[in-house]
């Protein structure tokens, strides 16, 4: 129940963040969206038997390895993905990402440009 509350708190915040206008926000929001699919997956898995996969004889109450190794890459591309991330917000930090103030803008040199030439 508590694994099911943490995934529904993490896609919760994850889509919150997402649905801002930062981009530091949005790539916060992915890696807590990530980390929700994460354990999605481990839960998917059964997590009622998870006992080591080869001590002992009986190999029924082994771990599923296949929602491990499905974690485990998905970590590796969740981090690979973020650092994209990251590297587009350093490098667009000087642009501005507000659309209302490009309009505004606009419409300041345009009153400048008229002003000029009615000079």
């Amino acid at each position: 129940m508590s694994l099911a509350l943490s995934v529904g708190l993490l896609v919760a915040a994850g889509t919150f963040l997402l649905l801002q206008r930062g981009m530091i926000r949005i790539i916060l929001g992915f890696v807590l969206l990530t980390h929700a699919v994460n354990l999605l997956i481990i839960s998917a898995g059964g997590i009622a038997r998870r006992d080591a996969p080869f001590i002992g004889g009986d190999t029924s109450m082994a771990a599923d390895p296949l929602p491990q190794a499905f974690v485990l890459t998905a970590i590796v591309i969740a981090f690979a993905i973020t650092v994209v991330m990251a590297t587009l917000a350093v490098v667009s930090r000087g642009d501005d990402d507000d659309t209302e103030s490009e309009t505004q803008t606009d419409e300041d040199s345009d009153s400048v440009s008229k002003r000029g030439e009615s000079a």
